[in-house]
């Protein structure tokens, strides 16, 4: 496997720096998946989540977070398919497949 970095992300003040990691990491050559779970899930209202789905390898994000923060799970955001509205298993595979890890 490449290169691989993981990034969760809890927080959504870190929209921007996740972007900005995940632009640094694909510039070296890295494969990047990001997860974002609990109150980071407004994060895909935020007009620039589209255009961190396009860079990043994979993204996803807890559904149960994203119902449990007042969207309808039906609402599946921009820059994501029904199959990436999932659960903490995505972040079991950042921790157990990817070479890196960081968190936001």
């Amino acid at each position: 496997m490449a290169k691989s970095l993981g990034v969760l992300v809890t927080s959504p003040d870190y929209l921007h720096h996740v972007i900005g990691v995940v632009k640094a990491a694909k510039s070296k050559g890295s494969l990047v998946k990001v997860f974002f779970t609990w109150t980071a899930t407004h994060n895909a209202k935020d007009k620039d989540f589209p255009a961190l789905c396009e860079l990043a390898d994979d993204v996803s994000i807890c559904v149960d977070s994203y119902k449990k923060q007042g969207y309808d799970s039906e609402d599946v955001p921009e820059g994501l398919t029904a199959q990436k509205m999932a659960t903490q298993a995505q972040h079991g595979i950042i921790i157990e497949d990817f070479d890196c890890y960081i968190s936001f």
